[in-house]
């Protein structure tokens, strides 16, 4: 790699970075790929800590990069299930490692 400033159009890494850089995306899209269809309701339950405006946030920037599908159904209240898309699918070795390599050098309990 020579030296000079990274450009993302042409660097993967800092591509793939600039796609799916929030440290929550990456959890939203394990939790998407283990539960196959999760509701707004049901991610907010698996991440308590995130903030409403943040998850809208970060799901709006992962539906935006084509990697989860938003679907809505009428009704009272309206309901809005989320997956991943055949795009989202192609995370998942990656996501795969990132767990086999978590599950491996995170502390110890």
């Amino acid at each position: 790699m020579k030296d000079g400033p990274i450009d993302p159009l042409i660097c993967p890494m800092s591509y793939t970075v600039s796609i799916v850089g929030g440290k929550w995306q990456w959890v939203i899209l394990w939790l998407l790929q283990n539960e196959k269809v999760q509701r707004y309701g049901q991610i907010k339950k698996r991440l308590p800590t995130i903030s409403d405006k943040i998850l809208s946030q970060q799901l709006h920037a992962l539906e935006s990069e084509d990697l989860i599908h938003r679907e809505e159904f009428p009704g009272i209240p309206p309901r809005v299930e989320y997956t991943l898309t055949e795009k989202g699918m192609t995370l998942v070795p990656i996501l795969e490692m990132m767990a086999a390599w978590g599950s491996e050098h995170r502390p110890k309990i």
